[in-house]
């Protein structure tokens, strides 16, 4: 879905998985007379939105990983493909209207955080990274907190002895 200016704010949503649409930012006019700069349109795809709140959100200290438990695994196995690249959007969800965004995030945080201390730094600093790159105003960022991830979740990963030689 593309909207313009002159289109009433119908927002779409996407999940971050391919599907979505792109949103008219700015509607320039046309003619030799307009200065450079408002010739033409800015479209913003709703992918784009999704990687730059999934790259805010992960920038934070406390936040282990993004999504819910089947996204996470799934993710695991795509992240040890060889040739394969990490899904920055997994776990955010958007919705882009006209002018604005509401963007939900899905975390798992580290043992011994404060939580509500993250997810206020997360909001604020994807707030600052959309606003900021696409120009479109967020008026609101959910955090869910999933999963808390543990110090022996870790231990658990590491490769164990082998008991015969």
């Amino acid at each position: 879905m593309t909207t313009t200016q002159a289109a009433a704010a119908v927002p779409s949503a996407s999940t971050g998985q391919g599907a979505g649409g792109t949103t008219t930012v700015g509607s320039g006019a046309t003619g030799a007379s307009e200065p450079a700069a408002t010739r033409g349109r800015t479209s913003i795809a709703d992918t784009v939105v999704v990687k730059i709140a999934g790259m805010a959100a992960r920038e934070i200290p406390g936040v282990h990983d993004m999504g819910g438990g089947l996204s996470r695994t799934i993710g695991a196995v795509r992240d040890r493909v060889p040739g394969g690249r990490p899904n920055v959007g997994r776990g955010v969800k958007v919705e882009v209207g006209e002018r604005q965004t509401a963007i939900d995030l899905d975390l798992v945080v580290e043992y011994g955080v404060a939580i509500t201390d993250v997810a206020h730094d997360v909001r604020e600093n994807v707030i600052a990274a959309v606003e900021r790159t696409t120009g479109l105003e967020v008026v609101e960022v959910n955090v869910t907190v999933n999963d808390v991830h543990l110090p022996e979740d870790d231990d658990e990963a590491a490769p164990t002895e082998t008991r015969v030689a």
